[in-house]
């Protein structure tokens, strides 16, 4: 059974949403304020996430951007009003998958459910991302393994491993880094970042992180 977080401040709707998915035979954890699914997100484990933007307190995409930079890599779908490229864009950054605008017919937030479901359940089976022949990466336990053994990071290496590695491929802008990288309390650094791209290079190799000039990172794996 699938578990997924609701967070909806408006009581009919989560009640609704919730009703149904329960009867859709999905597990679901509702939460009406952004303080609380937090909490609910260091407490458990979900396979995917179904936030609405405008909450009380954190909102949405606070909420997922932070959750992003400690790890989770749950699935998300957006439940919002916003209709604009710019809200859409902003959205998309935070880290969420999909997003529905209300208001929705219920059986169209099912398929999208269903179909991100689908995508994660293929991912997790593939374990561990192969990034030479003797280095690995092991998703479910963010965990760099070199010749079979398990090697130390720092906090903000670790992290920045998990980002390139779900980005394989990917030209990451810098500031979509420090989005990731740093909290709301931190001041990005670029000097730092090069420390943290430097640090990773010499436990995977420099051709795995590739520099590409004024805009960004991009990492790749051997072939």
């Amino acid at each position: 059974m699938s578990k997924i977080l609701l967070l909806e401040d408006d009581t009919n709707l989560n009640e609704t949403v919730t009703e149904f998915l329960e009867d859709e035979g999905y597990e679901v954890v509702s939460v009406y304020d952004g303080e609380e699914a937090q909490e609910k997100l260091y407490e458990n484990r979900y396979d995917l996430l179904l936030l609405d933007i405008n909450v009380p307190g954190l909102n949405g995409l606070e909420l997922l951007k932070e959750s992003r930079a400690q790890g989770v890599v749950a699935p998300a779908i957006y439940i919002t009003s916003m209709d604009s490229v710019e809200d859409l864009e902003e959205g998309f950054k935070s880290g969420c998958d999909d997003y529905i605008r209300k208001p929705f017919a219920l059986k169209e937030l099912k398929i999208r459910i269903e179909t991100l479901l689908k995508r994660g359940f293929y991912q997790q089976r593939k374990e561990r991302i192969m990034i030479t022949g003797d280095i690995a990466y092991d998703i479910s336990n963010n965990e760099l393994i070199i010749k079979d053994k398990s090697v130390s990071m720092g906090n903000k290496e670790a992290t920045l491993l998990k980002l390139f590695v779900k980005n394989e491929g990917r030209v990451l802008a810098h500031e979509l880094i420090f989005d990731h990288l740093w909290g709301y309390d931190e001041e990005p650094s670029d000097s730092a970042l090069r420390t943290y791209i430097k640090n990773l290079r010499k436990l995977i190799g420099k051709d795995r992180i590739v520099s590409i000039k004024k805009q960004g990172y991009k990492f790749i794996t051997e072939k």
